[in-house]
């Protein structure tokens, strides 16, 4: 069984707004910017990761976690967003039906198109990208993966869902929970870092983090630890 059985289930509340086609090695460029010069030539500026040195063990784990989960989150952000999105337009023009058999059919229309429009972009997700989209799927809608499948599929369809779901270590009720997951508060502090940074449409999510309160939390539990991160 492979992983795009999984999102197949859930492709219904997906889109994306980017088709680029990434080099292996320009992956872990920063930015990129494109130059045309006078004389017709291209030219690409690359800005690859910094180099750190003179670091503790700790630092250096901290910062290798903080970068893969970066590139993570620039790769399944955009899902989360048209999540939240679709749900909340598949909502508006569900309510203006008046039968179930309308209801059936739009919701047919609808998953036919999204499947032959981003199907084959959301099967290249590994394992992990899927577990780190299940949490801001929840961060963004106040919903678990597997309630939003149950609502508008069946329950039926959400049981297996979330079995096949368990085969790859994908649990679609995740919760996403900055107060008690440390993975989840370093995601909340690199999203915020991204929105500021302008490579993602940081939104606020759909329920109070009460994030002061997370950060204190994290500082009583860890101390002055590496694995601390130091924000504002």
């Amino acid at each position: 069984m492979k992983m795009k059985k999984i999102f197949g289930l859930i492709i219904l509340l997906f889109s994306i707004t980017s088709n680029a086609q990434v080099y292996d090695w320009e992956k872990y460029a920063d930015s990129l910017r494109t130059n045309v010069l006078d004389d017709g030539d291209i030219e690409k500026e690359f800005m690859l990761p910094e180099m750190h040195i003179n670091f503790s063990k700790e630092d250096i784990e901290r910062m290798k976690i903080q970068s893969i989960l970066r590139r993570r989150i620039l790769r399944v952000y955009p899902y989360a967003l048209m999540t939240s999105d679709n749900l909340t337009i598949l909502n508006e023009n569900m309510a203006k039906m008046e039968t179930n058999s309308e209801k059936r059919k739009y919701l047919k229309k609808t998953e036919k198109y999204l499947k032959e429009q981003f199907e084959d972009r959301l099967k290249k997700l590994s394992r992990k990208d899927g577990q780190i989209l299940v949490k801001l799927i929840n961060r963004q809608t106040n919903k678990t993966t597997f309630a939003l499948v149950k609502d508008i599929k069946s329950g039926w369809s959400a049981f297996w869902s979330q079995q096949t779901a368990k085969l790859f270590d994908i649990n679609l009720k995740t919760v996403y929970a900055p107060n008690d997951v440390l993975e989840d508060f370093y995601i909340e502090i690199l999203l915020k870092e991204l929105g500021d940074e302008g490579k993602i449409d940081y939104r606020e999510a759909a329920r109070n983090l009460n994030m002061p309160q997370v950060k204190a939390n994290w500082k009583k539990k860890l101390g002055e630890s590496g694995y601390y991160p130091v924000t504002e």
